[in-house]
């Protein structure tokens, strides 16, 4: 069962950079490149397959043809889309809803449950996670009030970090900040503050009544079950078990073998370099272990991330 490689798609933004190039090596379409979907099947950024038996297919037409592939999973689209974030600026003030309300507001699109690791930071580097507003009345006045800096709630963030944002949670990466974000496949994000910015000499659209509706208050932070500890040929930490997703980071140093998924997973390689099952790795690749793959054989130095579908430890 060979392993399914990714040519990942590239979105431009108001707040994107340079460093999708500069740290991956990826041709970016601009100098204001804000976003590497590297790995989805999602309408609005359909990864190819790069080589192998199925070089130039869609992934949402593996997904529709070769369900073996992803051990049958069920639902009628695939459930995870992976990106790689490069905000050279801040980021709009947003929320996301869950799945009921985008099935009905949305046109049947699934919720937004995401994740995010920090792969680097400038110093000093904050996100705003979350509000100070003690109920929901008082976040409506707050935010029709334009209360931005009493409303927001802005944390500090270095290197390494991990965060659960849950649908409902007020969020917003800040310039500055390399994130890499394993989230539902879904692309509904509702604005709720923008900075005034202008694109193309008018404001961007907000969706002001949908934040309202879906904001929870008051705030309450994701729990995270992290843990860290050593095994043969790594050092493995385990980021998150939610009802979406498990993700798990491995620091490889040597030879490491794994077992993935039952059903499949997704890894990307965020640093170094090495070789799985014989095949060259680098720093900015993405691939799925497709269902039924076995053990693999990672060598080298690397650090990879790991994503799949089910609420356990991969």
């Amino acid at each position: 069962m060979e392993l399914l490689f990714m040519e990942p798609v590239f979105k431009e933004a108001i707040w994107g950079g340079t460093k999708l190039r500069d740290v991956f090596g990826y041709e970016i379409p601009s100098d204001t490149t804000g976003e590497c979907w590297a790995v989805s099947a999602h309408k609005n950024g359909d990864c190819r397959i790069a080589g192998g038996m199925y070089d130039g297919r869609l992934l949402s037409s593996l997904w529709e043809e070769k369900p073996e592939l992803f051990g049958n999973y069920p639902g009628d689209q695939f459930p995870l889309l992976v990106k790689i974030i490069d905000a050279k600026a801040d980021l709009s003030i947003q929320v996301h809803p869950d799945d009921e309300y985008a099935k009905v507001h949305e046109d049947g699109s699934l919720g937004k449950t995401e994740c995010w690791y920090i792969l680097d930071c400038d110093p000093g580097t904050e996100i705003v996670i979350g509000h100070h507003a003690g109920s929901h009345e008082e976040m409506e006045a707050m935010i029709r009030g334009h209360q931005w800096d009493e409303f927001i709630r802005k944390v500090p963030v270095k290197k390494g970090d991990f965060f659960q944002i849950n649908p409902g949670c007020v969020h917003a990466i800040k310039g500055g900040t390399l994130i890499l974000e394993t989230q539902q496949s879904s692309d509904i994000t509702y604005r709720v503050y923008d900075y005034d910015r202008l694109s193309d000499g008018k404001p961007r659209q907000l969706h002001v009544e949908q934040s309202i509706a879906t904001i929870e208050a008051p705030f309450k932070e994701a729990s995270c079950d992290t843990f860290t500890e050593k095994i043969p040929g790594a050092v493995h930490t385990h980021l998150i078990t939610c009802p979406f997703y498990s993700v798990d980071k491995y620091e490889i140093d040597g030879v490491f073998t794994r077992e993935f998924s039952r059903f499949f997973a997704n890894v990307s390689v965020i640093s170094g370099k090495g070789y799985v099952n014989g095949i060259p790795l680098e720093t900015g690749q993405h691939f799925i272990v497709p269902a039924g793959a076995g053990e693999l054989r990672f060598e080298g130095k690397m650090s990879v991330i790991c994503s799949n579908p089910e609420s356990g430890t991969l």
